[in-house]
């Protein structure tokens, strides 16, 4: 493999991981009767569409058919990726669930 080649499963393996930590995010939204977009929003107020939500959200199940998803796991995969301002959203709602 090139160089170029190398660069290119590189970022396609972090889209694949991406999107798996974008239905981790809805899926615990619907777990704990969230609204997704609702929640995105707040963390990011100038992006008016997520495709990568959307398509997230289509991919979810209802809640008595879902497995739990951890609090403290959510949070976790939010921050490896980067995305601080919605893990502070997701601790606010944490914080009026308890």
């Amino acid at each position: 493999m090139n160089r170029k080649m190398i660069e290119e499963k590189i970022i396609e393996n972090f889209k694949g991981e991406e999107k798996m930590m974008i239905l981790v995010f809805a899926q615990w939204c619907v777990n704990h009767d969230l609204d997704p977009e609702e929640l995105y929003l707040k963390a990011y107020p100038n992006q008016a569409s997520n495709p990568a939500l959307k398509e997230a959200i289509e991919l979810t199940v209802p809640k008595e058919e879902a497995g739990e998803v951890d609090d403290q796991t959510l949070l976790g995969v939010l921050s490896l990726f980067g995305n601080d301002d919605l893990a502070f959203v997701v601790t606010e709602e944490i914080r009026k669930m308890k």
